[in-house]
């Protein structure tokens, strides 16, 4: 793949001055790498990913349960381990063995919420490497206790040299946020489409679960993804398209959007392959949810799959 040029500007979360001062938050001081584009995700537990966005590597570059941007990473010509940004990580074990693989350091944690299958590995990632900084909703702060950056809707970020922007998406749960990389310029002058981690709000083919939130909550949450860039990649949290589809599927099974996309998911998932990410685009195609007129067709839809058993 390429190689990113090692930068030495500091960062900080573009937040609300009055809330940093009182929650003693402390900036993003990371010498940071310039460019990241690639994103990886790493399959655990019975379906979740986590997901790394990194640069490039200095070790080996894919493995079995990994799916990058690009095809690989590139060496460093120093050695000096790139650097990474690691996004709800379930477990430690895995991560850190993915990492160090591949020579990268991470230097920031972001958590979509509070669940543990989404943050139950980060204390361990603290202990490996103590200057983490762990970004999450200020709003739940006394669910992510080791949050060292409290952000919420509007706030942004510039991680690896690339701008983030928190977006508010309450319904999964009261506080749940996602991170959105606008589309921007790429290594060797290839544009990158933008990036969305969405945790557990969007899926492809599906939605969460509203377990804090409304049904009006969490429609308006999605709207806000549906006015995203159709090219924006999807990062959604669990392994759950083929289920989406299947339950859609049964629902409209003359739609020929769905038709088409659940073959896809049935072949992939028949390889073994992740059908993660998806994209904006996509999902306005195929995803029941999104495609709701109404925040009452979305609540129809939304109850529909919670009692389905298919």
């Amino acid at each position: 793949m390429h190689s990113s040029a090692a930068g030495s500007a500091h960062t900080e979360a573009t937040s609300s001055p009055a809330r940093a001062a009182a929650e003693g938050e402390r900036p993003l001081t990371a010498g940071l790498t310039s460019g990241a584009s690639e994103v990886s995700l790493i399959p655990v537990l019975d379906d979740n990913y986590v997901f790394v966005l990194h640069g490039g590597s200095s070790g080996s570059s894919g493995s079995s349960g990994s799916r990058s941007r690009g095809g690989g990473g590139s060496d460093s010509s120093d050695g000096a381990p790139g650097q990474a940004v690691v996004v709800d990580p379930a477990l430690a074990e895995p991560v850190i063995a993915w990492l160090e693989q591949r020579h990268l350091e991470p230097i920031a944690v972001l958590h979509t919420h509070h669940h543990h299958d989404h943050i139950g590995g980060t204390p361990e990632l603290l202990q490996r490497w103590p200057q983490l900084q762990v970004i999450a909703a200020a709003a739940d702060r006394q669910r992510i206790p080791f949050q060292t950056q409290g952000v919420g809707d509007g706030d942004r970020l510039n991680l690896l040299g690339r701008p983030i922007e928190v977006l508010a998406m309450p319904g999964h749960t009261r506080a749940h946020v996602a991170f959105y990389l606008p589309p921007g310029d790429g290594p060797l002058d290839h544009p990158s489409d933008g990036e969305l981690f969405c945790g557990d709000t969007l899926f492809a083919g599906g939605c969460g679960r509203l377990l804090e939130g409304t049904p009006e909550q969490l429609w308006q949450s999605l709207q806000r993804l549906a006015a995203l860039p159709a090219a924006t990649r999807v990062w959604c949290s669990h392994e759950y398209t083929e289920a989406n589809l299947r339950w859609a599927h049964h629902l409209h099974p003359d739609d020929q959007a769905i038709n088409d996309r659940f073959r896809q998911v049935l072949s992939e998932r028949a390889a073994e392959r992740p059908t993660i990410p998806t994209t904006i685009g996509e999902e306005l195609l195929s995803n029941l949810f999104l495609r709701s007129r109404d925040v009452e067709e979305f609540t129809r839809y939304r109850h529909s799959k919670d009692h389905w058993r298919g």
